[in-house]
């Protein structure tokens, strides 16, 4: 969870923070089902987003 943060606050998040919470909201929802899932590759996933590891599971 400490790693999924930090990839939150260093890869996506402005550096001067949101103008207000439903900007900060939408954005992160954004990263969460679009980019982190979809997009981002991750090295324990043998460099595979987690949507691709788990259709290659299913």
């Amino acid at each position: 969870m400490e790693r999924f943060f930090r990839s939150l606050k260093t890869e996506w998040m402005p550096e001067h923070g949101y103008t207000s919470q439903g900007q900060a909201e939408a954005d992160v929802l954004r990263y969460l089902t679009d980019y982190y899932n979809h997009q981002r590759p991750h090295g324990y996933n043998g460099y595979r987003t987690p949507a691709e590891t788990e259709s290659l599971a299913g």
